[in-house]
């Protein structure tokens, strides 16, 4: 399996995982192991009570650490989140997520563009969840973002893909760009097949968490990114309208007698 760079380390997972929904402290830890991702997302702001023991648990993994602004409606919420998170974790990678509606978890796209904005300026490895939108991604990019995160779908609806279209649009249009599908996706397939269409890598947490099996599903998830991503370094076969025989053929058959 080849590594891979995301920001400033050297990685050979192309999955990344949250640490949240999980039914168990044990269970939680276990898949982390089982999905072999080296970097796990946690929030300040949704698991400052979850008690020393989650830490604990989180810093014997030895993973690194992204941590997020999740719970946050305004740049300045996210923006001060991002610092205290900086703080606490000893990182300046932070992943920025300001969300905008309620019903769908949509990230507000303002919000989001002036928070980015300013982390980069101090200093931070922006990591922005946003929508597939490519002038919202073309903003974040022009702020200085060196990573994006657009949607598969929206946050733990586990829908997968619903507009395949434009994330293939998006890494057309930046292809030097570390893009990653963050959200919506609810089965291993849907991550070979984000990986299938060039992305680096994808991060995801409800799927797993809320499996019937947590830890078989994080497995799954492991082999399925490196499917897709196989598949799409091996380079797929053009799709077609018609059928074509797999073998040529070379004369007409024909019968003794006949």
């Amino acid at each position: 399996m080849s590594t891979w760079q995301l920001a400033d380390q050297t990685l050979n997972s192309r999955l990344l995982i949250g640490t949240a929904l999980y039914p168990a402290l044990t269970t939680m830890q276990d898949s982390i192991v089982a999905s072999g991702a080296e970097v796990v997302t946690v929030s300040l702001r949704r698991q400052n009570t979850a008690g020393q023991a989650f830490w604990s648990e989180l810093k014997a993994l030895k993973r690194l650490i992204l941590p997020n602004t999740a719970g946050c409606y305004s740049a300045k919420e996210a923006i001060t989140t991002a610092h205290m998170a900086r703080e606490v974790f000893g990182t300046h990678w932070i992943k920025l997520e300001v969300i905008g509606d309620d019903y769908t978890l949509q990230p507000d796209p303002f919000g989001l563009v002036e928070a980015a904005t300013a982390l980069i300026k101090e200093g931070f490895e922006v990591f922005p969840y946003c929508t597939d939108d490519l002038v919202l991604c073309q903003r974040l990019v022009d702020a200085g973002c060196r990573i994006l995160m657009p949607w598969g779908a929206p946050i733990g609806t586990g829908k997968g893909l619903i507009n395949p279209y434009a994330l293939k649009t998006l890494r057309a249009r930046f292809p030097d760009l570390t893009l990653i599908v963050d959200a919506g996706l609810g089965a291993p397939s849907h991550a070979a097949q984000a990986m299938e269409l060039g992305f680096d890598g994808v991060l995801l947490n409800t799927a797993i968490a809320k499996a019937h099996h947590p830890i078989q599903m994080a497995q799954g998830f492991n082999y399925a990114v490196q499917a897709g991503r196989a598949g799409f370094e091996a380079g797929l076969m053009p799709e077609q309208d018609l059928a074509q025989p797999s073998t040529p053929i070379l004369g007409t058959p024909f019968w003794l007698g006949h």
